[in-house]
């Protein structure tokens, strides 16, 4: 991808004192990086070269290994997928598990794509991150605007949004406003006496941000970049009309939902729900007394949120605990349906809440598209539609070939096809 500004001078700031240190990007390389997400996926903008990446969840860790090719596609050379452990809502709970979880996820991968690895771009779902907008005015003097002009007003924003005990992520300036001309999304080489910009910073919790850098170098690797789940959900799969014209990005994963709100091909809102498929399993598991390996395959084989003709049909299951294998229980499918609809009414209730009280200056009633693994349950397009009262799409990965499971699953590697 091509970078609107010139690469400034890197400047690290090291977060962890033993010297297990995560280099965050300052004001300026959070501009270079992170600040122009692509309007679309198209081959003049891939960066050359081979990239890893890995999408930290708490039901799976993946790693993908790939490449733009000449035709405008993504080409995953290798992958490595694991269950996930040590993770707990999107953050580090046990950091030996994690590592071993990490480890396994990405020597698989780089065993496939015959290369090691030392720098990765990973997700940011823990630490509860929270997303605000700061409006910004710089004086010019009637002269050219200038690239150092448009570093200033954005550490500008970056300074107003630092909190103690919290790290920016993504400082991501908006349209630009040129004296009384806006929407410039480039400013440079206009002449005016003030320029304004709003700028949507994406901060998190600083320790749970050193609790990753801790595991990903006691896993022997190096952060290149950390991105915003909702930012890399939203590019692998919105299409360029989607965010332009304004939708929202709703991330079903395992321990978190993500929403992300896009309009003029920006990124202007993110907020995380601490509800995901996890959840589901639990409830299942503890409801019908059985193991969560069980649930987890009553969920994913049988899993639905719409009552339909046949679901009083029977399944065999065994009682946790017991050992013996001849001693089973039936359950009808309508009772699993039962357990797994209130959760998903109640995550998308607070989704729509969450939605009705944005204060973005936009019209939050567009189209939303689901994905996440959670969104591959049956029927939770119409139930979305109908709580949500927003037209409603199931999203997965465009442009990219070589995802380690096919189509009908795709949508569970979003994030990880985002970070690519």
């Amino acid at each position: 991808m091509s970078q609107l500004l010139p690469t400034p001078k890197k400047s690290k700031k090291p977060l962890i004192p033993n010297g297990n240190s995560l280099t965050l990007a300052s004001s300026r390389q959070l501009i270079k990086s992170n600040s122009f997400p692509p309007d679309d996926l198209i081959h003049e903008k891939w960066l050359p070269g081979v990239f890893g990446v890995l999408d930290i969840g708490s039901t799976k860790i993946t790693c993908l290994i790939g490449q733009g090719k000449s035709n405008g596609k993504l080409q995953v050379l290798g992958y490595g997928w694991r269950r996930s452990h040590g993770v707990r809502q999107g953050g580090i709970v046990s950091l030996k598990a994690a590592e071993r979880a990490i480890r396994s996820a990405v020597g698989q991968a780089e065993e496939a794509a015959e290369r090691r690895l030392n720098k990765i771009y990973v997700n940011l779902s823990g630490g509860k991150p929270s997303s605000q907008i700061f409006h910004v005015d710089y004086p010019i003097g009637g002269r050219e605007i200038n690239t150092q002009d448009i570093y200033r007003i954005v550490n500008e924003g970056v300074l107003r949004a630092q909190i103690n005990g919290r790290e920016i992520i993504h400082a991501l300036p908006l349209s630009f406003e040129v004296d009384e001309t806006a929407g410039i999304e480039d400013p440079r080489g206009y002449q005016c006496n003030r320029l304004s910009t709003q700028v949507h910073v994406i901060d998190t919790s600083s320790t749970s941000l050193r609790n990753l850098a801790t595991v990903l170098t006691k896993a022997e690797l190096e952060i290149e970049a950390i991105v915003s789940t909702p930012l890399a959900a939203g590019l692998a799969v919105m299409t360029a009309d989607e965010r332009d014209l304004g939708a929202t990005i709703i991330d079903l994963g395992g321990g978190t939902t993500s929403i992300g709100i896009y309009s003029e091909n920006q990124l202007i809102h993110t907020s995380q729900i601490p509800i995901g498929g996890t959840h589901i399993t639990r409830d299942i598991a503890s409801i019908l007394s059985t193991s969560i390996d069980t649930a987890e395959w009553l969920k994913t084989t049988r899993g639905s949120v719409e009552y339909l003709y046949g679901d009083s049909q029977q399944i065999p299951i065994q009682i946790m605990g017991d050992n013996d294998y001849d001693s089973v229980i039936n359950i009808s499918l309508s009772k699993v349906i039962s357990i797994i609809r209130p959760r998903i009414e109640e995550t998308l209730e607070l989704i729509r809440d969450r939605l009705d009280n944005v204060n973005v200056g936009y019209n939050t009633k567009n189209r939303v598209i689901l994905t996440g693994g959670g969104s591959l349950l049956d029927g939770i397009g119409p139930l979305a539609a109908k709580i949500l009262n927003r037209q409603i799409r199931l999203g997965k990965p465009n442009n990219i070939i070589g995802l380690p499971d096919d189509n009908t699953t795709a949508a569970t590697f979003s994030t990880a096809a985002g970070l690519l």
